[in-house]
């Protein structure tokens, strides 16, 4: 990312790099102070996360706003309680067990009123094992700490005898641990990879304390923003496994240049000057990429993507921000001790560091250049085959929202759902809930009822009851599939194109309910996909065409892209929805793919993938305006970046990977996809399909309307070797 220029000293980032540096006591108290304060106030009176997907022009947000406006008593959430006896629920020790269960529910001050599976003959199954009741939570804000006694209670009750388990949205949450250790990981396993790259504990230590400042006062700066832009509550998780990684890696790029300049002579001070208007530049136009990426979610028309749009974008900025001033100041500190607590170095026979540029002696990545340049066609075939390849899968991706039948199978939700599958269908967990308008109390709906139950797929319906102001009639239907299967989203597609259309009065019936819900999101969700994935291309390539000047620079980076987040897409389908090695990686069942986990990835993923491609790209055409000659370029640049694109990738991918050890589902999606693109794209993309393509372009690669390809400079020798450093 850095350019051949010759860096400015007297520019707006050499100023506030000198500003930083020389008051850096004045700076490093502000962050403190700034951090503390902040997360004293956002962690403290923060929003609290908003998981409500519903709303819009859908047929589910129609049914929800009759349901909230007539039947404000179905507003809170509903927990559903699974019993499974073995000698039957009528056993006496059996049914002294359960019923006392029921009353310690019932006594609840979160819980309305719960009834007996004893008193209501459609609650037990034939052959009495098998019983349920439902449990109406007692306000629509009730938490999940304040569901966790619950579900508490039911694990503590069940034994050999008697199998309970407690089911519902709430519940899930309830027991849902918190994210754990995974981002410890990702921290200890990016100060491995920091500690092989530079040699150093200190300079190990630098991008991590910086990542780390950044990210604390990034998340809680969300938490207020939430008050205006509401985010459900995978934002924080997601947020930080996104800033861990970037914030590690734009500190690396600085302080990588920082160790160079101290290498070339430089004091520390003008190192670092030298170090934020070089790399401390090309940091900001890859956040800037990030963030611009990110705020392309804005189109897909959903309030809480927007949420997490502008989430993550706040973190990746204050990471940016922590880079061009907070690092600058820690530069100062420690000065040439950058290079402390050394890891001990072979040194090279003639006497330069192991992995130091010679020209008499070619490295790894130039040979590597030299192998594909000689047959880029090949090359590029071969690239582009196995990404294709590897995105086949995206083809037959479904979108859905875990549900219970995911989780693990020691939850209680899991349980209920496993109990009430056996008992009474697995379509019990996916109800659907059909509303209309009414001109009296007096309407009969019956009509739509019978022809809901004789629908192909559905098990049975409950008789319609009507609001209290007489303005509303509602029903719920239960489907013979469950809520992640691809027949009930058809049975939905066929309820209301087919069977509301032809009973009388069924044209004003609504089908809404959490499945409903779901189907309607996903289908959203894919129709607008495509929008979002074009205005993001399109804003990047200009960015990108404004940095590196060349057209076909930006072309060749918007289809690599492409192709590596769809092979990462494919990947995602393999092991989540398809069950490739889905148990290894702590996936318990086959599932398809959490609705906004692709409208996440692609925007992060492009701003990403296109921060790689600058910075390679970049030094090819530095190599390029001095040599004349593409293919000596591409190597010279390739073997340029080669160590610092290997070293930010795994951090990426070990900070991304490191989300597999939580418990969240759709968070692990995330960043196992992300993970994958990342390793795709410094592997296959940067070191075969980048070379071999410019390698086929030649001069064309530098092709921008109105301006003549660049010609060769001669350079002085100590301004080339000034160049060949990172």
């Amino acid at each position: 990312m850095m350019t051949s220029e010759a860096p400015r000293t007297d520019g707006a980032l050499a100023g506030l790099a000198r500003f930083c540096y020389r008051r850096r006591r004045l700076v490093l108290l502000t962050w403190i102070v700034g951090v503390i304060a902040m997360a004293a106030v956002g962690f403290g009176y923060g929003a609290a996360p908003d998981n409500d997907f519903s709303g819009g022009n859908s047929e589910s947000a129609k049914a929800q706003a009759l349901l909230e406006k007539h039947f404000p008593e179905q507003q809170g959430d509903r927990l559903t309680l699974a019993i499974k006896a073995g000698k039957g629920i009528d056993d006496p020790a059996a049914r002294q067990k359960i019923e006392k269960v029921i009353a310690e529910l019932d006594a609840s001050p979160v819980t309305g009123p719960v009834t007996s599976p004893y008193q209501g003959e459609n609650l037990v199954t034939a052959d009495r094992r098998i019983a349920r009741t439902t449990i109406p939570l007692s306000d629509k804000d009730v938490t999940k700490t304040e569901v966790k006694p619950l579900v508490d209670l039911v694990k503590a009750a069940s034994d050999d005898s008697v199998t309970l388990g407690l089911g519902g949205y709430m519940a899930e949450k309830a027991e849902t641990p918190p994210q754990g250790p995974a981002e410890s990981v990702g921290i200890l396993a990016a100060a491995v990879i920091l500690f092989i790259a530079f040699g150093s504990l200190v300079a190990m230590g630098l991008p991590i304390v910086t990542a780390l400042l950044a990210i604390v006062s990034g998340l809680a700066l969300t938490k207020l923003i939430g008050h205006l832009v509401p985010a459900p509550d995978f934002t924080l998780a997601f947020g930080a496994m996104i800033g861990l990684g970037v914030g590690i890696d734009y500190a690396l790029f600085i302080v990588t240049r920082y160790k160079d300049g101290l290498q070339d002579g430089e004091s520390p001070e003008g190192a670092t000057v030298k170090a934020i208007s070089t790399a401390g530049r090309a940091v900001l136009f890859a956040g800037t990429t990030v963030v611009v990426a990110l705020l392309g979610l804005v189109v897909m028309g959903q309030r809480l993507m927007t949420g997490v749009a502008v989430a993550t974008s706040v973190i990746v900025l204050v990471t940016m921000i922590a880079a061009v001033t907070l690092l600058p100041a820690f530069l100062g500190f420690t000065g040439h001790r950058i290079n402390s607590l050394r890891l001990p170095r072979r040194a090279s026979r003639r006497g330069q560091p192991v992995g130091a540029t010679s020209p008499e002696r070619r490295t790894l990545a130039e040979r590597w250049a030299g192998v594909v340049q000689r047959r880029p066609l090949v090359a590029a075939l071969l690239a582009g085959a196995s990404l294709l390849l590897l995105a086949a899968p995206t083809l037959s991706m479904r979108l859905s929202q875990p549900d219970a039948s995911v989780q693990p199978r020691d939850r209680s939700s899991y349980i209920s759902y496993e109990i009430l599958s056996e008992g009474f269908g697995p379509g019990y967990g996916a109800p659907l809930i059909f509303a209309t308008r009414v001109d009296s109390a007096d309407a009969d709906l019956r009509p739509v009822v019978e022809a809901v139950s004789r629908a192909e797929g559905i098990a049975y319906a409950t008789p319609p009851r009507v609001s209290s102001d007489g303005q509303a009639v509602t029903f719920t239907a239960f489907p013979t599939t469950g809520y992640q299967e691809e027949a009930t989203a058809n049975l939905v597609h066929d309820l209301r194109d087919d069977v509301l259309p032809t009973a009388p009065g069924g044209y004003r019936v609504h089908v809404g309910g959490p499945n409903a819900s779901t189907i309607d999101l996903a289908e959203e969700s894919s129709s607008r996909l495509p929008l979002m994935i074009a205005v993001v291309i399109a804003i990047s390539m200009v960015l990108l065409i404004a940095l590196v000047r060349s057209v076909t620079i930006a072309l060749q980076a918007a289809v690599m892209n492409l192709l590596s987040i769809g092979a990462a897409y494919g990947v995602i389908v393999a092991v989540v929805q398809w069950g490739w090695l889905g148990p290894a990686l702590g996936f318990p069942a086959a599932m398809p793919v959490t609705t906004w986990v692709p409208m996440m990835m692609f925007p992060v993923l492009f701003g990403l993938s296109m921060d790689y491609q600058v910075f390679l790209t970049s030094r090819v055409r530095e190599e390029y305006a001095r040599t004349g000659d593409t293919r000596t370029a591409v190597a010279q640049g390739l073997a340029r970046t080669a160590k610092v694109i290997t070293a930010a990738a795994a951090i990426m991918i070990a900070v991304f990977t490191t989300s597999l050890l939580g418990p969240d589902i759709a968070v692990k999606q995330g960043g196992l996809g992300m993970a994958v693109a990342v390793l795709i794209d410094a592997t296959i993309v940067r070191m075969v399909l980048v070379p071999a393509v410019m390698e086929l372009c030649g001069k064309a690669n530098w092709w921008m309307p109105g301006r003549r390809t660049p010609k060769p400079i001669p350079a002085a020798p100590a301004r080339v070797e000034q160049e060949a450093r990172v």
